[in-house]
């Protein structure tokens, strides 16, 4: 499956302009995070999803104005009730989208897109800088950089020469946000290395966690209790959360970028974890339990307006079919769907 900013350098080469929609931020209830990005061609065919609904509709319906003026524009979208049920939430909400045209004309945009490809296809991490100021006039490449835990690359800017400084101090921590100095800036990482968050601490989390890093997953465990959740019993992963007992707001406080492998191993709180990975456009999402448990689970969720669709993606129950018993064979069975899916 292609990324966005694959479906960008694809359209870039072949001369064809787009538009990208970027949700900028939200209040009260939407179907997607910030950061949640979609590609809208001139015939109006996307690639991506901001959330389907209304607020799918209307970027498209927004974007022949970009197209003709060349130009961006923040956009302020208000989701009624109805407007968000229909998107699998239970109330409305405003939604803020960036429209960016995208040009190949733009050889310094052309070539900040170029550079995010090279990047990925070495494997090599980066985060977008998009000076987002002045947002009703043209963002063009000279108003992108992309920096690396080692090089900044874009127009001689001091301002993003300190931004790029402040962000490599926590690399690995950044999630999509904006940057207000003395210009405003939207943060996008882009991480190369698949990441893996496995929500509970229990014993089959320790095997999977010992498996996933052996095959080059960035892994984070989560759970509420840190005589679980510590570098003595997870001393090879790459990061640790202790969050709150509700496990809530989990994308927020951990930040848990799009295309993430998600593995929900908790004890009690699935339902309240399902519902927000499902928001998060992850790549893969599993969770362990019988299919008692997932019925009752899926009911719950299907009740509050998410679809069958959404629910018939889950791995549930997780991992591939060995008829595995012990901790250290339901984790290979579950890393072992991981790697189908990452394969696939």
């Amino acid at each position: 499956m292609k990324t966005i900013v694959e479906h960008i350098i694809e359209s870039l080469n072949e001369q064809h302009e787009i538009v990208t929609a970027t949700i900028l931020h939200k209040s009260g209830s939407a179907p997607r995070e910030a950061g949640t990005k979609m590609v809208i061609r001139k015939d109006s065919s996307i690639e991506g999803t901001i959330g389907g609904g209304t607020l799918e509709a209307m970027a498209i319906r927004l974007a022949p104005e970009i197209f003709k003026s060349k130009r961006s524009a923040i956009e302020d979208i208000e989701l009624t009730d109805e407007d968000a049920k229909a998107a699998g939430m239970v109330c409305g909400g405003e939604v803020s989208v960036l429209l960016e045209h995208i040009d190949a004309l733009d050889i310094p945009q052309f070539n900040i897109y170029h550079k995010a490809q090279e990047l990925k296809a070495s494997g090599i991490d980066f985060i977008m800088i998009t000076n987002i100021t002045q947002s009703s006039k043209r963002i063009g490449g000279k108003h992108k950089w992309i920096c690396t835990q080692n090089e900044l690359f874009g127009a001689d800017d001091s301002e993003v020469q300190s931004i790029a400084k402040e962000l490599r101090e926590h690399f690995y921590r950044i999630k999509f946000h904006l940057y207000v100095g003395k210009s405003r800036y939207m943060i996008e990482p882009f991480y190369a290395m698949d990441r893996l968050y496995i929500i509970g601490a229990g014993h089959v989390s320790q095997q999977i966690a010992l498996l996933s890093k052996s095959l080059g997953f960035y892994t984070v465990v989560l759970d509420d209790r840190e005589a679980f959740a510590n570098k003595e019993r997870f001393a090879n992963v790459d990061e640790i959360h202790v969050v709150s007992s509700s496990y809530e707001d989990l994308a927020q406080t951990v930040g848990i970028p799009p295309n993430s492998y998600i593995v929900i191993v908790t004890r009690g709180v699935d339902k309240v974890v399902l519902e927000q990975a499902l928001r998060m456009n992850a790549k893969y999402i599993g969770m362990i339990g019988s299919k008692t448990k997932r019925n009752y689970v899926y009911d719950l969720l299907l009740h509050e307006g998410f679809s069958q669709q959404e629910l018939d993606a889950v791995h549930c129950p997780i991992g591939v079919s060995i008829n595995a018993q012990t901790p250290e064979e339901i984790a290979i069975s579950i890393v072992a769907e991981l790697t189908l899916v990452k394969r696939a």
